[in-house]
């Protein structure tokens, strides 16, 4: 049915209301007319990818298959709508019918598919691959519970579930006669016949493959993909004997044991069953998708000859690793391949994706663990690793570097370098980042296969992150461009740079920016019942918790503030809300004593006369998509202060730019292009260099020393020693700072190296602040220059330059 139109769209709605629910719009829930909503715009989509699918197959169009065990899709309503061009006929069916829309909006779930910038990433490339038109399918796991709810009890984070698709399932399609089924222990058996061994897996455990797809539809064209998400079932059927006998709990036993692989995002693997499901999931998705890949292929060509010719598979991470041996697994044990012709396809389809430069974050496998749960693909991995030593024994001469690019190594099967050493490309996601595998992490691969290597800096969906989350900077935009073009070809955010200077475009600007900090203060009063001056400076750092991206630095710097304010009132010139969204992995005890801190240290000035109306400190509940839809429009401040040489791009760094925060930052990751683009004039650059920082680890750091020199530092940490009324003491991360512990040096990521630094920077922050008309200028800049970073340019990026497709201008 057309819905081109609002009365259109309100009929579809009423029939589906009447179909699905047996309900009329005055009878249907909030949450009955939002899963119609769901399914009037998900039966458009679905006719459209039909259409796409065939189009690729007619024309044997090369196919991009992305592989991410995170898509952190957040809402999918409105950006569906808004990609459509049905988002004000939505509106105004829904008003019509007596619904606010904004309500209907805001009932959506999260698709919290994902744990952070790794997740939003995906999901915002497998929107631009739709928009730029190339046949692309995303693929991950069709998890029960997406990454947790975040309570905060007494200060501390508490971990909730998620149960996302009470009302997400109505995005999904499910295939059942797609699915794939998947095999974990067992013995293998090899036999021979005619010369040509032939390899079963006997007295495997067999779970089912089921598909979920999640429709994309991308941005002013009829073209979309899809996100294949897999479900874990049984192949078993129910034993009724159990049953009979009073065994119940045993009759759904194996049942349940199936299911638990798609029940939760990253269960915790401190302990040997995390670590067995966690590598469960990863080869469950992995399997499944090259199943289904090499079925597709065969079913269009017949061969698989040109297999690496009409697919690429894109591993995000090393999560989706295993796909390079059970790609080779199905090309030989399924289709009689010799080794050499497997390896030759599989090693010119794969290419790899690095997102960390921190060796302890670059997975490690135990071979015994492998070994047992997944036997043949051990066999196979055992194999790789084999002649790829050998040719590394070949060209280095060198143990230390056989070691170093070794993939299996000490018990461990290194996933990283398995990556590289079978990939057809290595890429890093800011220039920084890729200079540090060249240089270092993946050095000696790099000395073998330049050509490989590749950087493609990280992308943001400005469509979402901007244009729909942002109307009024939107309707700003489309005013001075005179249209929408922006939209498709974000290079042309170029021309707002004349504006600078202009006082008619700083008042426009800073009317903007007011009004959005005013509905975020109201929405976060109606969220968290948490009163925020809108007058005051909007201070945010919002990411996921963890020691290297720094918010205790943040945090520091606001005790400093705070000490500050008590030997004189009117330090602060301007008033500062500062603004903390993070979840901590429900393990990482550090970053939860952080999170501690912080919620203390904001009781704390909450409390105390001396800060009213100079000094605020909010830790926003359960940071997701959805919260930072709200939140980017309204901020002012960017805090990117991560220790240089740790943070691999960024995402936040962009989305906040992009909505004409300034940044306050560390030359880290994307922040080096983002200096390169507006320079020192237009934002807050301070710290140390990474360079810098491994020469001071080389010579010997001691922040002891800083600590006995520094009277502000030691005035801090004192202070945070002691703790701050509530009866919690933060020795422990005191210690952290100046002792060390638990195998971790002092102050690993030099926070009081930085610290006098980062004063510096705060302070030519709130300085520049009071010159309004040259602050509407700088965010006038870094509007106008952060069309690079749209998710377009990444993804054209890789289509030429790693996949080798086709795909719309930019």
């Amino acid at each position: 049915m057309s819905v081109s139109n609002s009365s259109e769209m309100e009929r579809a709605l009423i029939d589906k209301l009447m179909i699905h629910f047996g309900k009329t719009a005055e009878e249907a829930s909030e949450t009955e007319m939002l899963k119609a909503c769901a399914l009037v715009i998900r039966d458009r989509m679905a006719i459209q990818e039909v259409e796409t699918r065939k189009k690729a197959v007619r024309e044997h169009k090369k196919q991009v298959h992305y592989m991410s065990l995170e898509f952190l899709m957040g809402r999918s309503l409105m950006k569906n709508a808004f990609n459509l061009h049905l988002l004000d006929q939505l509106k105004e069916a829904l008003e019509h019918l007596g619904f606010n829309a904004s309500d209907i909006f805001e009932a959506e779930p999260d698709a919290a598919l994902g744990n952070g910038g790794l997740g939003r990433l995906a999901a915002c490339y497998l929107e631009a691959m739709t928009t730029l038109e190339i046949p692309a399918t995303g693929y991950s796991i069709c998890y029960e519970l997406g990454i947790f709810k975040q309570k905060i009890i007494d200060g501390e984070q508490v971990e909730l579930p998620d149960n996302w698709r009470s009302i997400g399932d109505a995005w999904l399609l499910t295939k059942p006669e797609e699915s794939e089924e998947v095999l974990f222990g067992g013995t293998v058996n090899e036999s021979w016949e005619n010369g040509k061994a032939h390899i079963t897996l006997e007295g495997a455990t067999k779970v089912t493959a089921v598909p979920c797809d999640m429709i994309i539809a991308g941005y002013n064209t009829r073209h979309t993909n899809v996100l294949r998400l897999w479900d874990a079932k049984s192949s078993v059927p129910v034993d009724m004997s159990y049953y009979s006998r009073g065994e119940y709990v045993k009759a759904v036993e194996e049942r349940a044991m199936a299911e638990s692989i798609a029940k939760v995002l990253y269960p915790e693997d401190k302990h040997s069953e995390g670590k067995s499901l966690r590598l469960k999931q990863q080869y469950f998705f992995v399997s499944a998708t090259m199943q289904s890949i090499v079925r597709k292929h065969l079913g269009t060509y017949g061969t698989l000859d040109n297999f690496h010719e009409k697919n690429v598979i894109q591993i995000n991470d090393t999560h989706p690793t295993l796909c390079i041996p059970e790609l080779m697994r199905i090309f030989m044990d399924e289709h009689n391949m010799s080794w050499d012709k497997a390896w030759y396809i599989t090693s010119r389809s794969v290419a790899y994706t690095n997102h960390t430069v921190m060796w302890e974050a670059l997975e490690r496998w135990s071979q015994e663990l492998i070994e047992r749960i997944l036997p043949r693909i051990w066999q196979i991995v055992k194999e790789i690793a084999r002649r790829w030593q050998t040719k590394c024994e070949e060209y280095f001469h060198d143990t230390e570097k056989v070691h170093n690019t070794a993939i299996i190594w000490g018990g461990e099967v290194r996933m990283a370098n398995l990556c590289v050493a079978a990939g057809m490309a290595v890429n890093g996601v800011s220039g920084l980042h890729s200079d540090i595998l060249k240089n270092d992490v993946f050095k000696n691969f790099y000395s073998m296969t330049p050509e490989k290597f590749h950087n493609v800096t990280n992308g943001i969906d400005h469509r979402r992150w901007l244009a729909e989350i942002n109307t009024g900077l939107d309707g700003f935009i489309r005013d001075y461009l005179g249209g929408d073009k922006y939209l498709t070809h974000a290079s042309a955010l170029e021309k707002l740079d004349k504006l600078a200077g202009g006082k008619e475009a700083q008042l426009r600007i800073e009317q903007i920016k007011t009004a959005n900090k005013k509905s975020f203060a109201d929405y976060m009063y109606k969220e968290q019942g948490v009163i925020i001056d809108p007058n005051s400076i909007f201070d945010v750092q919002a990411k996921r918790l963890h020691e290297y991206k720094r918010q205790l630095l943040n945090v520091i710097h606001i005790i400093y503030l705070y000490q500050k304010l008590h030997d004189d009132r009117d330090f602060i010139k301007t008033p500062q809300t500062f603004l903390f969204g993070a979840k901590a992995a429900p393990g990482y005890a550090v970053a939860k004593r952080i999170i501690r801190l912080i919620n203390s240290l904001a009781d704390c000035i909450d409390k105390d006369p001396v800060c009213k109306d100079r000094l605020k400190v909010v830790f926003m509940e359960n940071y997701r998509v959805s919260l930072a839809e709200h939140l980017m429009p309204a901020a002012e401040v960017s805090e990117q202060i991560s220790t240089a040489g740790k943070e691999a791009s960024g995402t936040g760094n962009m989305k906040f730019m992009m909505n004409g925060a300034l940044t306050i930052g560390t030359l880290d990751g994307a922040n080096v292009e983002m200096h390169e683009l507006i320079g020192d004039d237009n934002m807050f650059l301070f710290g140390l260099h990474a360079d810098e920082v491994n020469a001071l680890k080389s010579s010997g750091y001691d922040p002891m020393g800083i600590y006995n020199s520094d009277e502000r530092v030691r005035n801090v940490l004192d202070n945070m020693r002691a703790g701050f009324g509530d009866g919690e003491s933060y020795e422990d991360i005191y210690n952290r700072l100046i002792i060390g512990g638990n195998g971790s040096p002092a102050d690993e990521f030099m926070l009081l190296a930085d610290f006098d630094s980062y004063v510096n920077a705060q302070k030519r922050m709130a300085e520049t602040y009071l010159d309004r008309a040259r602050w509407n200028d700088m965010s006038i800049h870094n509007i106008a220059r952060s069309g690079l970073f749209a998710a377009d340019r990444a993804i054209a990026q890789y289509a030429d330059n790693i996949w080798h497709v086709e795909h719309k201008s930019i």
